[in-house]
């Protein structure tokens, strides 16, 4: 490891920030189901702003993003409605997609 590499590295409890791969990610996501609805996520101690996407049948993603402004227009700009999670909290299809996703894969 040179020393360039060593600089690079983050320090314990640095959190990583968002990049272009994210915002790329978000887009083909949606771009591929139906139904789509952002939430975004505040920070925390440990993790930066973050926008939850769910589909029509409870099938999510969540990536990091550079601010919850940035996150709302991601999705008006996308014609998606978006809400606080903070306030709403996610949705209960969401829930139920992970518990049908343990299921399957129980069996």
């Amino acid at each position: 490891m040179g020393l360039l590499d060593r600089l690079r590295r983050r320090r314990p409890g640095q959190v990583r920030r968002s990049d272009p791969a994210d915002a790329a990610h978000l887009r083909e996501w949606t771009a591929q189901r139906r139904g789509v609805e952002g939430f975004v996520e505040p920070p925390t101690m440990t993790q930066p702003v973050t926008l939850l996407l769910v589909a029509h049948d409870g099938e999510w993603t969540r990536r990091r993003v550079p601010s919850v402004k940035w996150a709302h227009d991601f999705c008006n700009g996308l014609g998606l409605p978006s809400y606080d999670a903070a306030v709403v909290g996610v949705p209960h299809r969401m829930r139920e997609y992970n518990q049908r996703q343990r299921g399957a894969s129980g069996r």
